[in-house]
């Protein structure tokens, strides 16, 4: 059976031409699919499942009508959309996965993140995503009325678009130390992320084995997949306004 995965779609009403893509994606690439994994920053912002608007609500109900179908889906955080909850995945026939999560692939264990775990040289960013992922944090956050929650996200958002064009490329990226102690750490040689927005399937070692390490690109331009099959493993590209089939870049 076919696995499919994808990551930072940043789905907004700005961007109708995305959402249409994803839709497509869902009603045509998924039918038939085993599994769709979502890997973190599926929407632009999200400010708590009680604040979620019409568009939201039937993003939820698509993906709703293919899990309806057989396909089963799961939703990471992302840093963009950590506050998504159990309310919107029962909403959209969903399962709210760990950051990170293990999943098995022909008998071989493949580790799921977003991806911004594996950034550690940008200590100030680590900062706040460890303080924003504190449970008291969350706690707090979520009980703040809808309008304040509205305000904090466009700050944080602006501040966070400022922050990353001041820094250095390497920055903003994994550490490849960090991903080899997470490798070890979970038993894997195979990780699968997003959150860079640096599509590539990367090749290394950890403990003198070889392994790989996938990433997801970003819907902007075009749409990114990783499809995972009995025969192999594909990260694949296409035109938003194309079919989501699209030719593998890298097997």
């Amino acid at each position: 059976m076919t696995v499919l995965l994808v990551s930072d779609l940043h789905l907004q009403e700005e961007r109708p031409d995305i959402t249409r893509a994803f839709l497509s994606f869902l009603s045509e690439t998924c039918r038939g699919a085993e599994a769709l994994y979502i890997l973190g920053d599926f929407f632009e912002v999200w400010i708590g499942d009680d604040g979620m608007s019409a568009f939201q609500r039937s993003v939820a109900e698509a993906l709703k009508r293919t899990s309806e179908r057989g396909t089963r889906i799961f939703v990471m955080h992302g840093n963009r959309d950590f506050l998504l909850g159990q309310r919107f995945c029962k909403a959209a026939g969903c399962t709210l996965l760990r950051d990170p999560s293990l999943i098995d692939w022909n008998g071989q264990p493949v580790l799921l993140l977003h991806g911004d775990s594996l950034c550690t040289l940008d200590q100030h960013y680590q900062r706040m995503r460890k303080l924003l992922r504190n449970p008291l944090s969350l706690f707090v956050l979520r009980h703040l009325p809808l309008a304040t929650r509205k305000r904090l996200a466009a700050k944080l958002r602006a501040k966070s678009q400022s922050a990353v064009r001041m820094k250095a490329s390497d920055i903003v990226d994994v550490t490849p130390d960090e991903v080899e102690r997470t490798c070890l750490q979970h038993g894997v040689r195979l990780m699968i992320h997003g959150h860079t927005h640096r599509p590539a399937i990367h090749d290394f070692e950890v403990a003198g084995q070889p392994a790989q390490r996938v990433v997801l690109g970003d819907w902007d331009t075009q749409g990114w997949a990783v499809r995972l099959k009995p025969g192999g493993l594909s990260l694949y590209s296409f035109g938003l306004a194309e079919p989501a089939v699209g030719t593998p870049l890298w097997k």
